[in-house]
């Protein structure tokens, strides 16, 4: 029994000498670039100067802004593998700004020599390496236990410069000069359009430990940013996979037939790292070929933001942890979300043909380094506008990131949103224009840093340089705190020198004076502008006066004049006994003619029949009178 533990404990060995060899030829040939960022030093003046650095890969690097310091030196463990006094051991010479802490390389990971330094308060680590050599990658360290449970809290950046540039800081800061450096990631991730294009190297595998997990938590926690921001035509995303082949040789043997398809040229690890139980790395390729024919079939339609929910319903549907890593259930998530099964079966092809598959073939090209990108060798791995992402890969970091790739300008409102705050607007409002009294601000945090414009507030837009100044303007303004203009109320009265006819501008009420921004009221009596008529006397009102006539007379504001009480009525009394006549004979009018007019008709009438019949008076005196006698 013991020798057949050795014989297969042999052939996994075996199988994965062949795997990495396979997996250090396309590294060899390739060529590893790495993604550097701008050093400059400010500060003593004989060392100013630039200088490259290569960004950790951990952490989060603060893609499109900058970050100015003074650099500490740590007298004892200078290279940082054991945790400093206090959660504040290092205090920059600079009354303000934020300490930047310099270390040797050596001794342990790269990754805890920053953890110890964020524990202790600095805001970012510099690691001068310990030898000459090109610029690498400082990576996490690879699973174990005292990795676990610090490298995901890193919040700090951290790069890598090389030994000279540390040997020059160092002999400065020994002679107690005081260092000033500025770090820019400003131009870390190329901008060459509108449009950001990333990649992600992932994996359809979840047994393959804290990798996994991390590449399978971000597709879930950024799907919804992913989705928006190609929705809105800002980003074109693209998943890749990385594969392996059998040489020649092996081709034949169990464990490339198990491991492998379409003969041995595209394979996967065995996802157990046991040949014996539990999934093959034939079925992950078969899964990764599966969601990369997902995202080229839905990006056909201009669908493509798809595959981030079918990716992530496989993962909870269909986990390998649970047993359910299968074809059935893969074809019930492509259900559920409407995708056309046949169609993505026939983009697969056949795994089990002696040919090339031309989609993973086109993946195998793919993970070449070419232009500013290195060999992709790590999952997960992520390339934006063909430079590889550094730093932790989490939803804020890598949103963050990608609204580096924009030119300012056209950052999509995404960039723009709460996520990506800088918090520069709590410290003195940014140096920003503000309103005191309705506490409405210019300031405004974005991922690039604050920027003082001018907001628009409940519909109402303001207009200045946002530095000192913002105006509320449109027809709304009035609505808030009064377009910024004056207003008072007393004894249940107010005025305001804000007018919703006016879209700018203050202007004082009427009864007041004064510049808009401070009106004062108008003594029209004591300045001779009211009551002037004989007899009248003025008393000054807050935004008005009080006229008042001397006995019964009554005071007429528009003619500034008094008549009297009396006289009024009379007047009255006159006006409806006019208005009274008036009616009166025009009603007699209507009579009189009425009547007049029905004699002259009637004379009419008669005049016209009389010409037409005889009438009786007539007939009478043509024809004499004949007796008649009855005896």
């Amino acid at each position: 029994m013991a020798i057949l533990r050795e014989i297969v404990g042999l052939k996994l060995v075996l199988l994965w000498m062949i795997l990495l060899i396979d997996r250090s030829s396309v590294f060899v040939n390739g060529r590893f670039v790495v993604e550097k960022s701008s050093i400059s030093v400010l500060s003593p003046d004989h060392l100013r100067s630039k200088h490259d650095s290569a960004i950790g890969n951990f952490g989060i690097p603060d893609y499109g802004g900058t970050m100015m310091g003074s650099i500490v030196y740590p007298e004892k463990s200078s290279t940082g593998c054991n945790s400093f006094d206090g959660d504040n051991a290092f205090k920059s010479r600079s009354s303000s700004g934020p300490t930047i802490l310099l270390l040797d390389r050596g001794e342990c990971y790269f990754a805890l020599k920053v953890w110890n330094g964020q524990q202790a308060g600095v805001a970012a680590v510099l690691v001068a390496d310990n030898i000459d050599e090109p610029l690498i990658t400082m990576d996490s360290p690879e699973e174990n236990n005292d990795a676990e449970g610090y490298i995901e809290k890193i919040r700090i950046p951290s790069a890598l410069i090389d030994r000279s540039f540390g040997e020059s800081l160092k002999k400065a800061l020994q002679k107690g000069e005081e260092i000033m450096i500025k770090l820019d990631w400003t131009e870390s991730m190329p901008h060459p359009d509108e449009r950001v294009e990333y990649e992600l190297w992932t994996n359809s595998n979840d047994e393959c430990g804290v990798r996994c997990d991390e590449q399978m938590d971000f597709v879930k926690n950024f799907k919804g940013h992913a989705q928006i921001l190609e929705k809105g035509g800002y980003t074109q995303f693209t998943p890749h996979y990385i594969t392996w082949y059998c040489p020649e040789a092996f081709i034949l043997s169990k464990q490339c037939k198990s491991q492998c398809i379409n003969h041995g040229r595209y394979c996967a690890p065995d996802p157990e790292q046991d040949f014996g139980e539990g999934y093959e790395g034939r079925d992950v390729v078969v899964e990764n070929l599966r969601q990369l024919c997902v995202h080229r079939v839905t990006n056909e339609s201009n669908h493509s933001w798809v595959w981030w929910d079918y990716v992530t319903d496989f993962h909870i549907r269909c986990s390998m942890k649970e047993k359910r890593y299968s074809k059935e259930c893969a074809e019930d998530v492509m259900s559920s979300l409407g995708l056309p099964v046949e169609k993505i079966q026939k983009c697969m092809g056949d795994p089990n043909a002696d040919v090339d598959n031309p989609i993973l073939k086109i993946e195998q090209d793919l993970q070449v380094g070419r232009g500013n990108r290195g060999d992709v060798t790590i999952l997960p791995t992520l390339v934006i506008n063909n430079a590889q992402y550094r730093g932790k890969l989490g939803r804020t970091a890598v949103l963050k990131a990608i609204c580096a790739g924009f030119k300012e300008t056209t950052d999509p409102p995404i960039c723009l949103s709460g996520d990506l705050e800088t918090n520069e607007c709590l410290e003195n409002n940014g140096g920003c224009w503000r309103d005191p009294r309705s506490n409405v601000t210019a300031c405004k945090d974005t991922f690039r840093g604050r920027i003082c414009e001018c907001p628009v507030v409940n519909g109402v837009q303001y207009r200045g340089d946002g530095y000192r100044s913002c105006e509320a303007v449109g027809p709304a303004r009035c609505t808030m705190n009064n377009g910024g203009c004056w207003s008072e109320t007393r004894n249940g009265k107010m005025f305001s020198a804000c007018s919703e006819s006016q879209l700018t501008g203050c202007r004082c009420p009427h009864g007041f004076r004064g510049d808009g921004q401070k009106c004062e009221d108008i003594n029209e009596c004591k300045e001779g502008l009211a009551c002037q008529c004989d007899g009248c006397t003025c008393k000054n009102t807050w935004g008005g006066y009080d006229c008042k006539c001397k006995g019964d007379l009554l005071y007429i504001m528009e003619q500034d004049t008094c008549i009297g009480r009396n006289s009024s009525r009379f007047g009255w009394f006159l006006t409806l006994l006019v208005l009274s006549g008036v009616v009166g004979a025009g009603l007699a009018g209507y009579i009189f003619y009425k009547y007049r007019l029905r004699s002259y008709m009637d004379s009419e009438i008669m005049a016209i029949m009389s010409q037409y019949m005889p009438l009786d008076n007539q007939q009478n005196e043509v024809q004499p009178l004949q007796h008649v006698s009855t005896i």
